[in-house]
């Protein structure tokens, strides 16, 4: 029988994957710094089981190399392990709510631009446009921190993702498709189909990514295999950070 997809946290050391795929991608951002989409995934070849460095000091990144066992690295798991559900704000617009779970958030920006952002736009929704945008800019949360739906008593509306494991460049590990994440303790945490995970080692809601890479300078230019200012206006993020939207 095939083994089941899964994420497993160890404690105070890399993350333990099987059957899942591993991917590698990087944000996008328009000529004014804004983040609007994510650069073609590429494969990395893993393996049926593998473990992903979690204290950000492997030399072998994103696969571990042991340097949590020697760098001090401390992994204790801090995030709530409820449902999103309960802790999540909601924002309603014309014939569609925002949800919002801020403690998820890993500030990579995709809910703003240089004129609005998602906590405005809601209230412009009787507007096609500014609609379909804002629905955009949500699809594209890597965290799930952001979600959908048309009214109270209906579903989230997420974005269709096969299972993987993407490294985002300088970034967290962005785990997509439902793929179960458990914790250290062997408890599993909430399923969802966009979750981010710390892999810069100093987050403050472990095991998930809070944004503070991009605060302590983590990179990870290797991993994407293109230099910086290769690649023209749309040219890879050199900080998936820094954007965040508004805190509660």
């Amino acid at each position: 029988m095939e083994m089941q997809m899964q994420v497993r946290v160890t404690e105070d050391g890399p993350y333990r994957v099987r059957g899942v795929p591993l991917v590698r991608t990087a944000v996008v951002e328009s000529a004014y710094g804004e983040p609007i989409g994510w650069v073609t995934e590429e494969p990395i070849d893993a393996g049926h089981a593998y473990s992903l460095c979690r204290c950000g000091g492997s030399s072998t990144k994103p696969f571990c190399d042991d340097s949590h066992l020697t760098n001090g690295f401390d992994g204790t798991e801090v995030a709530d392990r409820g449902p999103r559900a309960d802790r999540m704000h909601v924002y309603s617009g014309d014939g569609v709510e925002v949800t919002d779970d801020p403690s998820l958030c890993t500030h990579v920006g995709f809910c703003t631009t240089r004129r609005t952002h998602v906590w405005e736009m809601i209230h412009e929704t009787d507007d096609p446009e500014v609609k379909a945008q804002m629905l955009a800019m949500i699809s594209r949360c890597p965290s799930g921190r952001l979600g959908q739906r048309p009214s109270a008593d209906a579903a989230e509306v997420e974005p269709a993702f096969e299972p993987s494991v993407v490294v985002v460049r300088d970034g967290p590990l962005w785990i997509r498709g439902g793929v179960e994440v458990i914790g250290a303790d062997g408890e599993p945490y909430e399923r969802r189909n966009r979750v981010a995970l710390c892999r810069c080692g100093r987050s403050r809601n472990m095991p998930f990514c809070d944004g503070t890479h991009d605060e302590i300078g983590f990179r990870d230019v290797a991993e994407v295999g293109v230099a910086d200012g290769d690649a023209g206006e749309d040219a890879f993020s050199s900080r998936p950070g820094g954007r965040p939207g508004p805190r509660r």
